[in-house]
């Protein structure tokens, strides 16, 4: 694969940047796509901006605002308050994004030669989000490779993986720090650790918190 091409769907977020130094240590070529979407925060645009600058990335950024107009939920609307509801997906789920993001990813990796398309979607810490079960990618994989005659792969390294084996990734990768750091994954735009009490901080702090611990206890015995 070291001399092959991959484009990363990339919103500067743990899981993401997490995908971005796998593919970087892969694939000889990596660009990365990130979309616009009419998130409540820009903070999630300039940080996966700055990661790419930093790391000598070249990012694509798309529009995608129609889909901001399409779904309203919590990601793309101030009044809509982030919940976990009992039945259904949580308010921060946006109808047809993986969809339509690795949809576009696939039209702009085949204009740029690029074969692999990397997404840090997973479902063992989904959130009852049905787009990012396996299946979904799969299915859409055959489908990509149909509709343009081009052998798309679709590449998912965080599927089966917890967010602490998640962190555990970005340590084997030599980038904890880093996406500790420089990251954001919180809902309400803060970066790095975040606000601490959005569900999206609650899960990376578990893992992290999971992980820090495990590796303290292997260290010591």
């Amino acid at each position: 694969m070291k001399q092959e091409k991959a484009i990363v769907v990339f919103s500067g977020g743990q899981d993401s940047t997490t995908c971005l130094f796998w593919a970087m240590e892969r694939f000889h070529t990596v660009e990365a796509v990130t979309f616009q979407y009419g998130q409540r925060h820009k903070q999630e645009l300039d940080c996966a901006a700055d990661i790419a600058r930093e790391l000598s990335i070249k990012h694509h950024v798309l529009d995608m605002s129609l889909l901001g107009q399409l779904t309203p939920n919590a990601l793309t609307r101030d009044e809509i308050a982030i919940e976990v509801k009992p039945d259904g997906p949580p308010s921060t789920f946006v109808d047809g994004r993986n969809l339509l993001f690795l949809s576009f990813a696939a039209v702009l990796a085949k204009q740029i030669g690029a074969r692999h398309i990397i997404t840090g979607v997973c479902e063992t810490d989904f959130s009852g989000y049905p787009d990012c079960r396996d299946v979904f990618v799969k299915s859409l994989n055959v489908t990509l490779n149909l509709s343009m005659d081009y052998p798309f792969v679709i590449e998912t390294p965080l599927m089966w993986l917890n967010k602490e084996e998640t962190w555990e990734l970005a340590d084997q990768l030599g980038a904890l720090e880093f996406v500790r750091t420089k990251t954001l994954t919180c809902y309400n735009g803060i970066p790095a650790d975040g606000c601490g009490e959005c569900p999206a901080c609650q899960l990376r702090r578990r893992g992290l918190d999971a992980y820090l611990a495990a590796k303290e206890g292997s260290e010591q015995s």
